[in-house]
């Protein structure tokens, strides 16, 4: 591991912690030679999906990206970094099933369910951006569906 202070390769490992439910390592490491110290992650390597866009188009899976989607849907409210860490977690273990290729479609339906019981407001906000709300009916639909 390079040190992120002085560029060193030579780094130890003070202490390791299985975090999030045994599925990430966390690493406490030091610098041998400026003596700096910094935090690791370990994760699992998820499967290599390969996303089947609307379009026909396809493009790798990539955790950050639904992440990020997910983050600005919840934006200024009450959801946890644990909460989202959870969502992508599940999505990823349902995606598994589900082959190597995935309609982007099957993705987002993952996503709203689980927003759906997270936050109500993320999930409307989700719901607006991925299912493209083109005036207020569908918005009241998609309202009425939640309060049913």
């Amino acid at each position: 591991m390079i040190c992120p202070k002085c560029k060193k390769e030579s780094t130890r490992v003070l202490d390791s912690r299985d975090t999030n439910e045994g599925r990430q390592i966390r690493r406490r490491r030091e610098c041998e030679k400026c003596k700096f110290r910094f935090t690791t992650f370990e994760r699992v390597e998820t499967s290599h999906f390969i996303v089947i866009k609307k379009d026909g188009s396809r493009q790798p899976y990539q955790r950050e990206k639904i992440e990020g989607g997910i983050w600005k849907s919840c934006e200024k409210r009450p959801v946890t970094e644990a909460q989202v860490e959870e969502i992508l977690n599940d999505l990823e273990d349902k995606l598994g099933a589900h082959g190597k290729e995935i309609p982007s479609t099957l993705i987002g339906e993952f996503i709203m369910d689980a927003l759906k019981n997270v936050d109500e407001v993320a999930y409307i906000r989700f719901a607006s951006v991925y299912r493209q709300f083109k005036d207020v009916d569908s918005f009241k639909k998609e309202l009425s569906k939640l309060l049913s």
